[in-house]
């Protein structure tokens, strides 16, 4: 191991952890075939029909076999895809095509179109399986042309990922016991990639630009905590993976958070679904600091309705009877357009009509989630908190407190993701009753860094001092106004390290992945309150991100002891 030639590769590291394993590249995308291709010289329609039922068919077997191995989400998503690979009705259309004279890759590719067309068209669960069909249609034209099916590659042994980047649906059949670490040469620290990595508890560097050269069977080390990829590791690499491997494992979170001197610090959740609640609450949430209101209006054509929506909200309240929950209105537009509600053809949607400003332009909306939200409120126990997502004015939180008011919601506050809500928190508050600061959409408006790009992952790193400055300038703003709470959201509070910077600089909730509860936890119970602002003003007048993370990791040791 330790005498072929050895090869670094920097990166961010945004998932703590050290590996040893051999890498299996994410394939390449399925590109489409020309329309209407002809049959292949030589073949007849007969051999051609054959040769796409034998694929279909070969497809469906894989995927059955991979749902059977697999658990959770991952055997969930297989087994529906592999149900519509064995679906009669698409393969029906496809040898239609081939008896028409297209070849079968044309001809699966086309009727794949029209089936999810008619399934987007019928909304609701139905439009949620056009993805199913397209997914379908790009194995069995990979296992025609004889080439690596698309999406998580599947090994009898764990691996270590290697991708460009990776995208929602991507993950859906990530199986953490057989994905050892994700190496990837784009994205940043706040990328879905490094959101999926944190929630799952997988080693993970990204932007690493230089990992495109890693192939199929390197054996690599790789580094989450200090963001090195190793191609041919040796005893050095061995010794760090092997001590990662017999650390010290992290307390159990005992659902109060706190400091060493008793400064309480209560950790949040943040969640997108009933099921997600429940778990949040198994894994011993103080209750939920964002709970993502996407999930009832994503992948559909027109609005849910009003008892569609107390249902979906219920589910959540009902598993933190008694605790507080922090409900975002619809954050739709930029990376999540929904096509009841947003326009697809704006030039620039992250800086475009999103999250409250929708409501501008397709009144209605964000009021009758209000209602359905105070209706879910009083048929629970649990204290519910409501927030605008995307207010940059005081006028506009003024004009949401009001209409949260109106639909009799008591406790009303905003997201403080753009710079001027952070310099205007004070008169912001002056009309709501908190705050929250998205770190993600914080950073990159701050910075003018997409948080996808890896070629800007510098800018994009919540450590930077200009972010932390305007949560400082946040919290003063609060503190002006009475007192008033300000929480954190965004993945910033997930980090152990920062979430002590957070709490220095007066944040008085953090909320996070539920994977995140037990070592924030631990690592906040190692300082008191005036520790947490001296690092915090250290953090705060450092020249570089990099530099103000380093100087406080080097001050909380129990982040070497539990291998955060």
């Amino acid at each position: 191991m330790s005498h072929a030639i050895q090869q670094v590769f920097a990166g961010v590291g945004v998932s703590a952890g050290r590996v040893i394993g051999p890498v299996l590249r994410m394939p390449d995308p399925i590109a489409a075939p020309a329309d209407g291709a002809p049959l292949p010289p030589g073949a007849s329609v007969e051999t051609e029909t054959q040769r796409l039922a034998d694929a279909a068919a070969q497809v469906a077997a894989q995927l059955k076999e991979r749902a059977a191995h697999a658990t959770g989400n991952a055997q969930a998503v297989l087994k529906a895809t592999a149900l519509m690979a064995a679906d009669r009705s698409l393969l029906k259309s496809a040898t239609k095509l081939v008896a028409s004279g297209t070849c079968a890759e044309s001809a699966i590719w086309e009727a794949a179109d029209a089936v999810a067309t008619q399934l987007t068209a019928l909304g609701g669960y139905m439009a949620e399986r056009a993805t199913d069909v397209l997914d379908v249609r790009a194995r069995i034209v990979a296992t025609l042309r004889g080439v690596p099916a698309p999406g998580i590659p599947d090994a009898n042994e764990p691996f270590v990922l290697a991708a460009v980047d990776l995208a929602p649906a991507d993950t859906a059949t990530l199986d953490p016991a057989k994905v050892l670490a994700l190496v990837t040469s784009d994205g940043g620290p706040q990328s879905h990639t490094a959101i999926i990595a944190r929630s799952l508890g997988l080693p993970a560097i990204v932007a690493a630009g230089q990992s495109t050269e890693l192939a199929d069977g390197d054996l690599v080390f790789v580094d989450g905590i200090d963001g090195r990829v190793v191609r041919n590791p040796g005893s050095a690499e061995i010794a760090l993976a092997t001590a990662y491997a017999s650390r010290e494992q992290v307390p159990e979170f005992s659902g109060t958070g706190e400091l060493a001197d008793g400064h309480l610090v209560p950790l949040l959740a943040n969640v997108g679904s009933g099921s997600d609640a429940q778990a949040a609450a198994a894994a011993g949430a103080q209750g939920v600091g964002l709970l993502r209101t996407e999930f009832c209006f994503l992948n559909r054509d027109k609005e849910p309705s009003h008892e569609e929506q107390v249902e979906a909200y219920g589910a959540v309240f009902e598993a933190f009877a008694g605790a507080k929950v922090v409900v975002r209105t619809l954050d739709a537009g930029a990376d999540k357009p929904l096509p009841f509600l947003t326009d697809a053809s704006e030039p620039n949607p992250a800086l475009g009509v999103r999250g409250y400003r929708t409501d501008g332009a397709t009144p209605g909306v964000l009021a009758r989630q209000l209602a359905a939200i105070a209706q879910a409120a009083a048929d629970h126990e649990a204290e519910v908190w409501v927030m605008a997502p995307m207010i940059s004015t005081p006028a506009e939180a003024a004009n949401f407190a009001q209409l949260a008011t109106e639909a009799g919601l008591r406790t009303t506050g905003v997201m403080i993701e753009v710079p001027s809500a952070a310099l205007l928190a004070e008169p912001i508050l002056g009309t709501c009753d908190f705050v929250s600061i998205g770190t993600n959409d914080l950073t990159q408006y701050t910075m003018a860094a997409d948080r996808q790009l890896g070629a800007l992952a510098e800018l994009n790193d919540p450590w930077q001092p200009a972010v932390l400055q305007l949560v400082a300038a946040s919290c003063r703003g609060a503190q002006n106004a009475g007192g008033k709470p300000v929480g954190v959201c965004g993945e910033a509070a997930a980090d152990p390290a920062l979430a002590v910077v957070l709490v220095g600089l007066g944040v008085a909730t953090l909320s996070m992945n539920k994977r995140a509860l037990a070592p924030v936890a631990a690592v906040l119970r190692t300082i008191n309150l005036s520790r947490a602002r001296s690092l915090a003003e250290r953090a705060l007048a450092a020249p570089s991100a990099v530099e103000a993370r380093a100087l406080v990791r080097a001050e909380l040791p129990e982040l070497e002891r539990y291998g955060l």
